[in-house]
């Protein structure tokens, strides 16, 4: 029987690629913020921090709407890599509008280490 859990981490593989997406946007896009999500199919979205004078959105902010404009109905998990020590509550709040309150949040740091899983609703 295979394990869901990588070996090295504790980190489930799928969780693991959606940390390693929201930091390759982060470092790609040079943003506060990278973040992912993936949905009920399994499909990931990944986004960075928007900042325009009329849009402010967090990159978890975006990956959520990204998620919804591309017909996702549920979020399975979300990551955000950031130097933050914890979510912010509107990024919980936009995952649990998706996904509901049990969906975790991840938080990993630039380098990518995981920090903290968070349910959205919490």
């Amino acid at each position: 029987m295979l394990s869901t859990m990588s070996e090295s981490t504790g980190i489930d593989p799928e969780d693991s690629k959606i940390i390693t997406l929201a930091r390759s946007a982060r470092a790609r896009n040079g943003v506060p913020e990278g973040a992912a999500v993936r949905d009920e199919t399994g499909r990931t979205y990944v986004a960075g921090t928007v900042e325009l004078d009329s849009l402010k959105l967090s990159a978890l902010q975006t990956a959520v709407a990204m998620a919804v404009a591309s017909g996702a109905r549920s979020l399975e998990a979300a990551a955000v890599v950031s130097t933050a020590d914890a979510p912010a509550e509107a990024d919980r709040a936009a995952v649990r509008d998706l996904g509901g309150p049990g969906t975790p949040v991840l938080l990993a740091g630039p380098d990518g280490t995981l920090k903290s899983t968070t349910p959205a609703g919490a």
